[in-house]
């Protein structure tokens, strides 16, 4: 599959572009702001009006203003209003991401008042947590069926000795059956099931029982139709609901991303009590290389409300005195293929979409899309399979599966 993304160009799909603010009146001051996002947007090797791939294009002056005052939020904003433009929005924050220009621009506002919600609240508890299904997993399901598998894998593939995505998503969720050591007959507990690609897979090839367990609603109608007349079973649940029952394994692909530092003693307090003895988890999470204070606004507000990166350090604190960590396997590189190749279908898909005539929305997507692959090249965003065993661990270890 083509890693290259198609032009970012909302009238080459038939969507009509956002109109761009008006551009008559700059705000006294966008001189001087325009000059300091230029030096530090060359420390990053990024010209403004140039002509390379990732140079940034800019419709409105008062973007300027409005980037360095809200940071990531104002910055993603503009763009999905037409304030700017780039010819490879991944290479654009692949460079901003490498250069740590963090350093360089003061927290903003939105960043500052989402780090105190976060550290004040428990911004995914039962009663928050279904607003991420609502505000994302719920809405058009055809948006994410033009852009995923065939199999709806909705987290990083797995490109080994493959070159599409489909044979990429199978391979990963291969890898992970195996990583479980599933076995004809075995139950398992799969916490976050999204349209039930794993549950389906896991049923078919290695002859188990699955119990998925999702809070979307969408998703759960969705996974009972893709896992008729296997023995799956789909629950429109809160993992933290779960009747008591016991399970031979666990695994939780793309769900701890919602759970919070604030649950994330209960999430293994819940597999824990789920789990039989001798059994094995297998957490696969999207990652931060380095603990961060609050989610990025931005991605917040428009993407995934209440959802909050963990790092390796706070996944292992979470479950020590219930799990030993027995393997860690790190496949975030593979995930800045995933996402060109999600943005790749998505753009081919968007004119038969209802949404199509919505350019903000495409403008959205996109740049959610390759922002975060940005993010995986520039290795600031991991992607972790870590296998977990109840209590003390196996006896002798497990043999890693790559």
């Amino acid at each position: 599959m083509a890693r290259q993304t198609l032009a970012l160009d909302p009238a080459r799909s038939g969507a009509e572009p956002p109109r761009p603010a008006a551009n008559g009146e700059a705000r006294r001051g966008d001189g001087r702001a325009r000059k300091k996002a230029a030096r530090i947007l060359a420390q990053a090797d990024i010209e403004i009006g140039g002509d390379r791939p990732w140079d940034i294009q800019v419709h409105d002056e008062r973007l300027w203003h409005r980037a360095l005052t809200q940071g990531s939020l104002g910055l993603g904003e503009a763009y999905m209003e037409g304030w700017w433009d780039c010819e490879r929005l991944d290479m654009f924050f692949h460079r901003l991401l490498s250069s740590d220009l963090r350093k360089a621009v003061h927290l903003s506002a939105p960043e500052l008042a989402t780090a105190l919600k976060s550290r004040l609240f428990n911004r995914q508890s039962r009663r928050k947590a279904d607003e991420v299904a609502r505000r994302h997993y719920d809405i058009d399901r055809a948006l994410f069926e033009s852009m995923l598998d065939e199999r709806m894998v909705y987290s990083c593939a797995y490109w080994k000795d493959v070159e599409d995505l489909d044979a990429a998503q199978e391979a990963k969720l291969r890898l992970s059956c195996e990583k479980l050591g599933l076995k004809p007959g075995m139950r398992v507990l799969d916490i976050g099931c999204g349209w039930g690609s794993l549950a389906t897979f896991a049923a078919e090839r290695f002859d188990v029982e699955v119990v998925g367990v999702t809070i979307s609603h969408e998703q759960a109608v969705a996974a009972r139709e893709r896992c008729a007349g296997l023995p799956v079973e789909i629950r429109e649940t809160d993992y933290r609901e779960m009747p008591e029952e016991t399970f031979d394994r666990v695994v939780s692909i793309g769900m701890f991303e919602h759970v919070g530092p604030k649950n994330h003693r209960t999430f293994f307090k819940v597999a824990h009590r789920h789990l039989a003895p001798g059994g094995l988890l297998l957490l696969h999470t999207i990652a931060q290389s380095k603990r961060v204070r609050a989610p990025d606004p931005w991605i917040e507000r428009h993407i995934f409300p209440n959802g909050h990166l963990p790092t390796l350090g706070q996944i292992a604190r979470a479950a020590e005195g219930r799990f030993v960590v027995e393997d860690v396997h790190n496949i975030g590189a593979h995930y800045d293929r995933t996402l060109m190749a999600w943005n790749e279908r998505f753009q081919l898909g968007w004119p038969d979409l209802s949404m199509s005539k919505d350019g903000t929305f495409k403008r959205m997507w996109e740049y959610y899309l390759l922002s975060s692959a940005g993010g995986f090249r520039a290795r600031t965003l991991q992607c972790y399979q870590v296998v977990l065993a109840r209590d003390r661990g196996i006896e002798g270890g497990i043999v890693p599966v790559r």
